[in-house]
């Protein structure tokens, strides 16, 4: 019997003034699949995630139903719900209900009323499993945004559901977390028979193993088949969601490779080897020095800084200098202090030792509204804590009373169909172009960004980077916090690392990148027994092309 049978489901919500968010849904999830859908922001995508659990569907019209092992969905006991289907939502916060680590876990399995010696074994079973001992007895509102996304999934699986639905699950987790993550979920699927739906962006470490992919848009499934058919047809359909396959596929389909399409990484390797059996004539691209910083729009000098008195630093004597006109990367593990800087930047964690600079200028220095009347601005890692109004076109008049400012804004940041939504009411990704538009209407010459990309796919990520670089070109300085190695290897100028509370080197995105093993992308681990400083698919592309005689 399957899990869920999805039929004719269609939905919309009350402000949608009659638009769909989901249209004659069917579908059909067998026991112990591996399914992950894909679609851009605002396809329905979280909308129809959030019809599998009864106590987190959305207010609205709704028609069809949802059958959950062959009876109605709706029908299910509240403790069948909680215990069969596990939900991790994209956004932390929304789902964590205490103050401790260790309680957090144990929550779910206290509302379930398991007796202490099973919830015991459990907690320490799934501490162990996620890497959560060193935190295990911290506050969980001195979390990083990654490490309380860690806490839910393991609070969740401590619970051993049927069914595990993850809704961005990696949004907020560094590279070599996700990767360890999502290779922890492909177990449990694998080895406990836990049916996984899955929706990701970052399709790199998911799409080659998922049973099958499904692609949503307009709030309609458009394909679903095997993930290797699903990347051979959106190529020939030239679609949009081609550009968020993984690496090798359009890698492969770029250089007009022949055979079958590569999935994974060690795939892409095999047909580079394959396909240069010896060295190439041309093996490298071009990677150039950083120049030095004679100017910055802003500087750091040994800032130390630690949330409690009796607490561990988080920064340790951090320093950095970032050129005017650039945009400057910070990447690094969950918990190292990115986040932590960019506030310290802001006054909003005032360090104990050290200077902040903007424009040459001390940050005590600037009066009260200077720093933030079009000088500088930050996007936060969660956009929702920005809204403060019952609509989208009101919280851009908030900013500013100009119309004309106001439509340039939302049609830079492709929001003028959500202007009359609630920003509760929009996607992960919508809410992160509309706190975006919020956040630029300020004009800031130094604009800060955390997680930019988070719940974005991949072709608002392309957008993204056209707004920055057109800031870029108007002066404007860009430092951002960022978990999308593949994003700051295309886009970013300069690149640093960020490790035990401080940044330990900086570097041209491909010289960075190029001379990782592990934190990297994954057109480099694919290429660089071929070719040298080949980070993006863009660039293996290129070299493939190039050898072939194929360079335009």
């Amino acid at each position: 019997m399957a899990h869920f049978q999805i039929r004719n489901l269609s939905f919309t919500y009350p402000t949608a003034k009659g638009k769909e968010s989901l249209r004659n849904v069917e579908l059909t999830i067998e026991r112990g699949e591996y399914v992950v859908l894909c679609g851009k922001s605002g396809s329905g995508k979280t909308t129809l995630l959030r019809h599998l659990k009864p106590m987190l569907t959305p207010y609205g019209q709704r028609w069809g139903e949802v059958l959950f092992n062959g009876v109605p969905l709706q029908s299910l006991s509240r403790r069948d719900q909680a215990a069969k289907i596990g939900y991790v939502m994209q956004d932390p916060d929304d789902q964590i209900v205490t103050d401790k680590v260790w309680h957090e876990l144990a929550f779910g399995l206290e509302s379930l009323g398991c007796e202490q010696k099973t919830m015991r074994a459990r907690v320490a079973e799934m501490a162990c499993y996620f890497g959560i001992q060193d935190w295990f007895h911290r506050d969980v509102a001195n979390l990083s945004g990654g490490q309380k996304q860690l806490l839910n999934l393991a609070s969740i699986m401590a619970m051993q559901p049927e069914v595990l639905i993850l809704d961005e699950p990696t949004s907020q987790l560094d590279p070599i977390a996700a990767s360890d993550f999502l290779n922890t979920v492909r177990k449990i699927n694998i080895e406990l028979g836990t049916t996984v739906i899955i929706t990701e962006h970052r399709l790199e470490d998911i799409f080659p193993y998922a049973d099958r992919a499904i692609v949503m848009d307009g709030g309609a499934v458009v394909a679903d088949d095997t993930p290797r058919n699903i990347g051979k047809l959106l190529h020939q359909q030239q679609s949009e969601m081609f550009a968020a396959m993984p690496a090798s596929v359009r890698a492969f389909y770029g250089a007009g490779g022949e055979g079958e399409c590569p999935l994974t990484v060690r795939e892409g390797r095999n047909w580079l080897s394959a396909a240069f059996p010896t060295a190439p004539q041309h093996s490298e691209m071009i990677a150039p020095a950083l120049p030095e910083v004679k100017a910055p729009a802003l500087s750091l000098r040994e800032l130390w800084f630690r949330y409690e008195k009796d607490a561990p630093d988080v920064l340790r004597g951090v320093s950095a200098d970032v050129p005017q006109g650039s945009i400057y990367a910070i990447v690094g593990g969950n918990g190292a202090g990115k986040s932590t800087t960019l506030k310290a930047v802001c006054g909003i964690c005032r360090p104990y030792r050290g200077k902040v600079k903007v424009f040459g200028k001390n940050v005590e220095k600037y009066k009260s509204g200077e720093l933030f009347g079009g000088c500088l601005a930050m996007l936060p890692q969660d956009p929702k804590s920005l809204f403060v109004k019952k609509t989208v076109r009101e919280e851009l008049q908030e900013m500013s009373r100009d119309g004309e400012k106001i439509a340039a804004v939302a049609r830079l940041c492709e929001i003028e169909p959500l202007l009359d939504s609630h920003p509760y009411d929009l996607s992960g990704g919508e809410q992160q172009r509309s706190a975006l538009a919020k956040v630029l209407l300020t004009e800031p010459k130094l604009l800060l960004l955390d997680e930019p990309t988070k719940g974005i796919d991949s072709f608002f990520k392309e957008k993204l980077a056209d707004i920055l670089c057109k800031l870029k070109a108007q002066g404007v300085t860009v430092v951002m916090v960022s978990h999308d190695v593949e994003f700051c290897a295309r886009y970013a100028d300069a690149v640093s690392m960020f490790f035990d509370g401080q940044i330990l080197t900086t570097d041209t995105p491909r010289r960075f990148f190029g001379g990782n093993s592990f934190y990297t992308t994954a057109a480099a681990r694919m290429s660089r027994h071929v070719f040298s400083m080949a980070v993006t698919a863009e660039d293996v592309v290129e070299l493939y092309r190039k050898n072939r005689g194929e360079a335009q």
